[in-house]
């Protein structure tokens, strides 16, 4: 992992407590985990128990490492060069 990865860096937990506002005294918990249907990619759903009330979020899994609270873009299908159109 180079230098540049590892300092940009963060875990699940640090993006959950910055996501969900979450200090030492509020709990955290895992509710939901799994792989998404289309690309089997790593997803979490953290849920913050505070006074208020329940607030949770998605967490997905991305190729550097990092945890976000966006799924990876699929890749979209590209027109090859010199791939021509149906006709007609």
């Amino acid at each position: 992992m180079s230098k540049s990865v590892i300092r940009n860096f963060q875990s699940l937990r640090a993006q959950a407590e910055k996501w969900l506002a979450a200090g030492s005294d509020t709990p955290l918990h895992v509710r939901l985990f799994g792989r998404t249907p289309t690309d089997r990619r790593r997803y979490v759903c953290i849920e913050a128990l505070r006074p208020s009330g329940a607030c949770a979020l998605f967490f997905f899994r991305h190729d550097d490492g990092n945890w976000r609270v966006f799924p990876r873009a699929t890749p979209q299908p590209m027109m090859a060069p010199g791939a021509s159109l149906p006709r007609y």
